[in-house]
């Protein structure tokens, strides 16, 4: 498979680099439709970014104009040390002058996860109507492969028609809700994150995989209509 990547020395430069993608796209798409909508991810490399994004960028960035959306969350309170959302919020969200309507967290007190899901949905649905086009989503990847929470042979990486869905995911903690390829293939600039040595292995595998059938790896089978680029550090890359 052919991957378009850019190689940066460290995490550092990976997110500078990352992070003047994203001022460019921001200012393009508040030009363009009044707003600028972006799937944010969990994890420890999009980390960096966040914290980066609220020390030297925040004055560059008009909040007023920013919608901020999760790809995947744990199914955890809120203010859970596992949360995605709480990730977010002590390394970004606290720092800069966003209004609360424009944080769109995964409704992860609502009971059963089906229903958490269901509203996630129709949160998503009130704000884009038919198309879910997010202005960039950023995704991370796991050494099986994973992206967001779509973990190897999950039923949800064949979803047709739901936005998103709860998954038990052979991870810790196994109960996650997760956007599907419904909206992961329409994003218009998609951006996965990929940091340390641990993943040189599985960013082979991918690279090996021949273009014409499709990918094994959740990963490999989010094709976006819109632009795909690979972030990597050298240690990644190899």
């Amino acid at each position: 498979m052919k991957l378009d990547t850019r190689v940066f020395p460290e995490l550092e430069a990976l997110s500078r680099g990352l992070l003047d993608e994203t001022l460019a796209i921001l200012k393009d798409a508040v030009a363009r439709r009044g707003r600028f909508a972006i799937a944010l991810a969990g994890g420890h490399t999009p980390a960096k970014m966040y914290a980066m994004w609220a020390e030297k960028y925040s004055a560059q960035t008009p909040w007023d104009k920013v919608h901020l959306f999760w790809g995947d969350e744990r199914y955890v309170p809120q203010d859970d040390l596992l949360s995605n959302c709480r990730m977010t919020r002590e390394t970004l969200i606290s720092h800069i002058p966003i209004p609360a309507a424009n944080v769109h967290a995964v409704p992860t007190h609502l009971a059963p996860p089906e229903k958490a899901a269901e509203a996630y949905e129709a949160d998503l649905r009130k704000f884009f109507g038919a198309t879910p086009e997010f202005d960039m989503q950023l995704l991370g990847l796991g050494i099986e492969g994973h992206t967001a929470s779509l973990f190897p042979g999950a039923s949800a990486l064949d979803e047709k028609q739901r936005w998103v869905v709860p998954v038990t995911a052979p991870a810790e903690p196994p109960r996650r809700l997760t956007f599907t390829p419904v909206v992961l293939n329409r994003g218009r600039n998609t951006f996965f994150l990929v940091s340390g040595a641990n993943k040189r292995e599985i960013m082979a595998a991918l690279r090996g995989e021949p273009e014409n059938k499709p990918s094994q790896y959740p990963a490999g089978r989010i094709r976006p209509s819109g632009r795909l680029l690979w972030f990597l550090d050298q240690p990644a890359a190899g």
